[in-house]
């Protein structure tokens, strides 16, 4: 599925690009994987069930981890990101040591649906059920066939230390690679897609491990400006410890499926 020949070839461009961009590193790769086999996966999606957990801060967002499970090119794809020799090349070109989590925890097919967004965020920084688990890179591959920007749903990055700020487009089969970090806010603002069509994108996790935490657990915070939305501007401020207590109840519905 994974164009190995190509993304190797152009390793070290694409490591200096990430290393080097702006406002923290970060890289759009096209052409990542064989253009006629990730047709195929496209024109297979199914609709998805299961609802985003994030509540008022993602609107008609719909995730399912475990997309292997679907077979034929889903599972090839699922089976070239978890292998060796992906990951070889994903430390070079980011320059760290990392692993994808096999489980696609919170990750997997990613569909968003009539006006869907996702409020500027920074992700969790342990697994949830991995405690030595610290999430280093977000991969995120865009499955969304003839899209053009007027439809929306570009990758939003912003350094949330320095107020700098770009966008990444979000077209078929391109790759996305970026920091997660406290500081690395990120999604997406309402989108329009034509009817019937989804914004679409596999998300994966690539994790470092650590012996010992070299920060404090944390779970998603979400940066909203009380100028767009004064209701989640307060919500957002009681998030994390909601959460907290959320999460000594309940386990996360999305880890099911």
């Amino acid at each position: 599925m994974i164009n190995f020949e190509y993304i190797e070839a152009n390793k070290q461009l694409f490591r200096t690009q990430f290393l080097n961009a702006q406002p923290f590193p970060h890289i759009g790769i096209d052409g990542i994987c064989d253009e006629a086999k990730l047709t195929e996966l496209y024109s297979n999606i199914p609709e998805i069930e299961t609802k985003s957990a994030d509540y008022v801060f993602a609107g008609e967002k719909y995730e399912k981890s475990k997309f292997k499970q679907l077979g034929g090119v889903f599972e090839e794809l699922h089976n070239d990101l978890t292998s060796e020799r992906f990951n070889s090349w994903l430390c070079y070109v980011t320059g760290e040591d990392v692993f994808i989590d096999p489980q696609f925890y919170g990750g997997g097919i990613h569909q968003g649906r009539k006006g869907s967004f996702l409020d500027m965020h920074a992700d969790f920084n342990y697994h949830p059920l991995h405690e030595k688990w610290f999430r280093n890179l977000n991969l995120l591959l865009y499955i969304n066939k003839d899209w053009k920007p007027e439809y929306g749903g570009q990758l939003r990055l912003e350094d949330s230390r320095t107020g700098e700020k770009t966008e990444v487009a979000v077209p078929f089969n391109r790759l996305a690679i970026m920091h997660c970090r406290g500081y690395t806010l990120h999604g997406y603002d309402p989108i329009s897609f034509p009817e019937g069509t989804y914004r679409t994108s596999i998300a994966a996790y690539a994790y470092t491990l650590h012996e010992h935490a070299l920060e404090a657990p944390r779970t998603t915070v979400w940066h909203v400006k009380p100028e767009k939305s004064f209701g989640k501007y307060l919500i957002s401020k009681i998030w994390v410890p909601a959460v907290k207590l959320k999460s000594f109840f309940t386990k996360s519905e999305t880890a099911k499926h």
